[in-house]
């Protein structure tokens, strides 16, 4: 039976007390004071000898209250430290100021393949299997920057912080903690993506739409390489993101390296990590690479056709049987990632010309999604610009406006080369620029956001090869501009207006091309 004693303090009233108890051969195991409460484990007090014993103990000057308790508090802290611990997924190791281990969790003896009693009594040294790493973190008290450790052929970052005593000097130890990668991705996952995702984030009701999410949701449930194409701005990330999260991987990270954004060297870490030393200015333990953190997860390779070819064989070994090395590493890694990849180039055309690797286009080829370009899904150009209008108005703090008739006619009639991206960037930048409550051909500005200028420019000077003057090359190139940015601008003083000139030289011009 377990009790709890309220009392006054004085000098003898615990001897008293416990006089109580061996005056009935009553043998007391534990105890534990927290005043004002004394707190008693007595194994062999029964329910029956319970009320005698109260009456004798409330004879005592200063005891207020005696009764009984289901545990003592110190066992209770003890069974949710032990709970605590057990459920923690990341190796955890209390040592003293000597380095050996005093408490060890479930997952710490599960990393070094021991049991949990065995890891109590040991040293650092012998946990780590390194004498350099104990005398350091012994030698600076624990204070050591983050770094990698390796256990039984796995590499952990290591986080150690001292334990201060009561005095509050750094002197009764430390408190480490050993993080994996695959940890680190899933952390950093939740982190970085908190927004919705799902195949209801690609928006558009048109038929190439939704065939492309029927199709996407098959391959979805295929863990396979994932090939994806598409212009550039039509959403081929997104894609992917709902791809991934529609998967039997869908609680383990989704990671994205854009191919074309950096050096070869630079995709080569950020990929596969790199060893210790294996550069200056790397971090002193090395550094995971993606496909370390996001370990059981998925890996989206955008714009692979710009991968070099040193990248391209690297990639293409681990595809083969998922292992790897770091850059300056010696040491084989193997984990389970899927890959997806993407791009806008023609790959096939790429391989006949020996600029990508056949043998890895074969790889990556398993699965296949193309994404229809926004010329091709007219349907979802006023729903997405309406769309996009509310989410740039409430970004602006300003009521949404609506599309005049020539504004969505305008929006209709374009060829759309930056695809659902620039619609976005046309409707984000009218909203911003403009004060109206309806925007008109004009607020949209789609001259000034299509590339088309420089086709034209091109252009015309190609057809200037085959004019027998420069007057008449000239005329070509004016008559085609002016075809051109009309129907964007339908009069002579907005089109002189966007032209910079006079609207009569404007109204001569039309007149003379005979545009109407």
């Amino acid at each position: 039976m377990r009790l709890c004693i309220r009392f006054v303090d004085r000098i003898g009233i615990f001897q008293e007390m416990l006089l109580v108890f061996a005056e009935r051969r009553l043998n007391v195991e534990e105890i534990e004071v927290d005043a004002p409460n004394l707190y008693l484990d007595v194994p062999t007090l029964s329910g029956e000898l319970f009320p005698t014993l109260r009456d004798a103990l409330s004879q005592i000057d200063g005891v207020l209250e005696i009764f009984d308790v289901d545990i003592l508090p110190g066992m209770r802290r003890r069974l949710y430290l032990d709970a605590l611990l057990a459920a923690m997924a990341d190796p955890v190791l209390a040592v003293d100021a000597s380095g050996m281990i005093v408490v060890a969790n479930t997952a710490a003896a599960t990393a070094v393949e021991l049991s949990e009693p065995v890891l109590r009594g040991m040293t650092l040294g012998e946990f780590f299997s390194d004498a350099t790493l104990h005398e350091e973190l012994i030698h600076k008290r624990f204070h050591v920057p983050i770094h990698e450790v390796m256990l039984k052929g796995k590499p952990f970052l290591l986080d150690s912080r001292p334990l201060a005593d009561v005095a509050g000097v750094p002197s009764a130890g430390g408190l480490i903690t050993l993080h994996a990668p695959s940890r680190i991705g899933e952390r950093l996952y939740a982190v970085q993506h908190v927004e919705e995702t799902g195949f209801a984030t690609i928006l558009g009701e048109s038929t190439p739409i939704r065939a492309l999410k029927a199709q996407a949701a098959r391959a979805a449930a295929v863990d396979a390489p994932l090939l994806i194409y598409g212009e550039t701005g039509t959403g081929k990330e997104l894609v992917a993101q709902a791809c991934h999260a529609a998967s039997t991987r869908s609680q383990a990270p989704f990671f994205v390296l854009n191919c074309a954004a950096l050096p070869e060297n630079l995709v080569e870490s950020e990929l596969f990590g790199y060893a210790p030393g294996a550069f200056t200015g790397g971090q002193r333990g090395g550094k995971p690479g993606l496909l370390e953190l996001a370990n059981h997860g998925t890996v989206f390779l955008d714009e692979i056709g710009e991968m070099s070819p040193y990248l391209q064989a690297k990639l293409l070994r681990f595809l083969n049987d998922g292992s790897f090395r770091r850059v300056g590493g010696d040491r084989e890694q193997k984990v389970d990632v899927r890959i997806i990849s993407a791009t806008h180039r023609n790959l096939e055309q790429m391989v006949a010309k020996q600029t990508f690797r056949e043998d890895l286009f074969y790889r990556i080829n398993v699965l296949v999604l193309s994404i229809p370009p926004l010329r091709e899904r007219a349907d979802d150009i006023l729903l997405l610009a309406r769309l996009f209008i509310a989410r740039a108005a409430a970004q602006a703090r300003r009521p949404p406006c609506l599309l005049t008739v020539a504004a969505e006619k305008a929006l209709l009639n374009n060829p759309w080369p930056g695809n659902v991206r620039q619609l976005q960037n046309v409707i984000f930048r009218a909203i911003t620029m403009s004060d109206k409550t309806l925007l008109d051909v004009v607020d949209l500005d789609l001259a000034r956001s299509s590339i088309s200028g420089r086709d034209t420019l091109s252009d015309s000077a190609a057809v200037a090869h085959d004019v027998p003057s420069l007057d008449e090359a000239v005329e070509r190139f004016e008559k085609e501009l002016l075809q051109r940015l009309y129907p964007f601008y339908p009069s002579s003083r907005k089109l002189a207006a966007h032209l910079k000139t006079s609207h009569t030289k404007i109204a001569d011009k039309l007149r003379k091309y005979g545009i109407r």
